[in-house]
């Protein structure tokens, strides 16, 4: 075989792409294509499993959960950690599999319940601004219920952020006032300026 003849072979080994590695230019759109795919099998509902994790520990387990996800290219769509739930956060994943290949070795995580969870039976824990309608008021006097620094305090409402669920009140045994940013469901209302209008406005007549 010739010199020639050997260049012929060689340059159509490539074009044929049986050893050589593909081309960056070519690689490219399958990486992206292998992650659109999860998408759109994601439209219908997965499993979701409960990770128990040693308790005030449940967010580091998100971040390292997330982590493992990310790095082995595991099917894990979410993951949840209700508001006020202790030792246990929710994974939806692909498969079984798929979440305990994510948990392993995870510090501060104890391994998944057995049972998969029904979205009903944690639909209400996600959609809290269905349940939560509070009815607060600029101006109203609240009793802060949660959180040890100001928890038993009253305090007067100067703002409100229904999008956020936000609530800003000053503390009224505060000598100076200081605003304070609180979850609307941290607090409740003991009094009602229009309340107190419509006492007065009986005491007069």
């Amino acid at each position: 075989m010739t010199d020639d003849e050997k260049e012929q072979d060689i340059s159509f080994d490539a074009e044929e792409d049986v050893f050589a590695p593909p081309k960056k230019e070519e690689t490219a759109p399958k990486v992206e294509k292998a992650k659109e795919a999860p998408a759109v099998e994601h439209e219908e509902r997965m499993p979701i499993f409960a990770l128990r994790t040693t308790a005030n520990r449940e967010e580091q387990v998100m971040d390292f959960v997330s982590s493992n996800a990310k790095k082995r290219g595991l099917a894990v769509y979410s993951l949840i950690h209700p508001h006020g739930m202790r030792s246990y956060i929710f994974v939806e994943a692909k498969t079984r599999q798929d979440a305990e290949q994510a948990s392993f070795r995870v510090p501060y995580a104890r391994g998944l319940l057995d049972k998969e969870i029904a979205y009903e039976e944690i639909e209400h824990m996600l959609e809290p601004s269905k349940k939560v309608e509070v009815n607060i008021q600029k101006g109203d006097i609240v009793e802060i219920i949660s959180g040890a620094a100001f928890k038993h305090s009253q305090a007067k409402v100067t703002r409100l952020d229904k999008t956020k669920e936000d609530v800003v009140v000053e503390l009224l045994e505060s000598a100076v006032p200081i605003p304070i940013t609180l979850k609307m469901d941290a607090v409740k209302v003991i009094r009602r300026e229009s309340d107190e209008g419509d006492a007065s406005q009986h005491i007069d007549e």
